[in-house]
């Protein structure tokens, strides 16, 4: 039988190794969100800090990446939505940030999963 669906976390690298690029950060964040889309087709709700964070940044004032507004959101909702999921998925490559969610996700009990393959199929795939 198929686990029931879970939040999950997806965490990867956004700015490493980008030089803060604009078609780099794209790049990163398409990453991520493929990879969600596959686990909502497997049955689960994935997110990623960077869909909740980025429109904050926005909206708090920021005008780049890496400046007061934008360091002011952007881990700490990433930090908070963790709290709230099930497990999170560590994807990509060197990733400080990524690291510090799959650390908390240890510390506080959860899943950790650090390939997509690894992630069960959920009950509701099928739906």
């Amino acid at each position: 039988m198929n686990p029931q669906p879970l939040m999950i976390l997806v965490a990867g690298p956004y700015r490493s190794g980008t030089g803060d690029d604009p078609g780099k950060l794209d790049a990163n964040v398409r990453a991520m969100t493929d990879v969600a889309l596959h686990l909502f087709r497997a049955g689960h709700l994935a997110v990623t800090g960077e869909a909740l964070a980025l429109p904050m940044a926005e909206a708090a004032g920021s005008t780049r990446v890496g400046d007061a507004a934008f360091d002011e959101v952007f881990h700490p909702v990433a930090e908070r939505l963790l709290s709230r999921c099930d497990a999170v998925l560590r994807i990509g490559g060197p990733s400080a940030g990524a690291d510090a969610m799959v650390a908390q996700a240890r510390a506080e009990g959860k899943l950790v999963y650090l390939s997509v393959d690894e992630v069960p199929t959920a009950a509701t795939a099928a739906r």
